[in-house]
């Protein structure tokens, strides 16, 4: 049986095919700027992406390893490479330069752990021989606007300390007794940092060992 078509749609294989053969002629003609234009796009998003996760974190390159801690000689180095130049840019912070002390950075226990928010540390031990020091925390994002901002870290100033020199300082969720330092948040990653100040350290990193860097040990973790 033959069906008779009207002449309107008898006419739209002839339409589609026409528009059809319009998009394959602008393809081909366009083909290969649309290709670079792609090639720019994505080339821009996996730098960018990339350069966001190098510089999310520590610095990528140049460290130093003392037991739980990094050492850092070269962060505020006028040579230092590009990403440390960006870590430092994007942070705010201005690196102690050679000669001016050391840094050293922390985000395991002394068994390879990562530092959680929700766990209590203590902190002890010594630190290698310099005029001054400073212990901060910091979390991986922005602070808690719920918790109450106490303190970010302690100096060798105002630091408790046992008769022998040495001290401990409890870094928590909770308030604890003696030297205690607030976690910045309930829960999530947490990093350490140690400056020394005018240290002979600093010229020898690769001498020191985790004799003479405070221990960090895991207390115990909320549930």
């Amino acid at each position: 049986m033959k069906v008779a078509l009207s002449g309107q749609a008898a006419r739209l294989p002839a339409s589609a095919g026409a528009a059809g053969g319009l998009v394959a002629r602008f393809v081909r003609k366009s083909g290969t700027p649309l290709l670079v234009l792609y090639a720019l796009a994505l080339g821009a998003v996996l730098g960018l992406a990339s350069a966001d996760w190098a510089t999310r974190g520590g610095y990528p390159f140049g460290g130093v390893h003392i037991g739980p801690w990094m050492a850092w000689p070269r962060a505020g180095a006028t040579g230092a490479d590009p990403y440390t130049r960006a870590v430092n840019a994007r942070r705010g912070e201005v690196p102690l330069a050679v000669g001016e002390g050391l840094l050293l950075t922390a985000a395991e226990d002394d068994e390879g752990r990562a530092l959680d928010a929700s766990c209590t540390y203590a902190i002890g031990g010594v630190v290698p021989p310099a005029r001054a020091w400073t212990l901060t925390v910091a979390g991986r994002g922005a602070r808690d606007p719920d918790r109450p901002h106490i303190r970010d870290g302690f100096t060798s100033t105002e630091i408790l300390r046992r008769q022998d020199g040495r001290f401990v300082i409890t870094l928590s969720p909770e308030a604890e007794p003696g030297n205690w330092l607030p976690s910045p948040r309930a829960t999530g990653p947490m990093r350490l940092a140690l400056r020394l100040y005018d240290t002979p350290a600093a010229a020898g990193v690769g001498s020191l060992d985790r004799s003479v860097v405070p221990s960090i040990t895991r207390k115990g973790c909320a549930p």
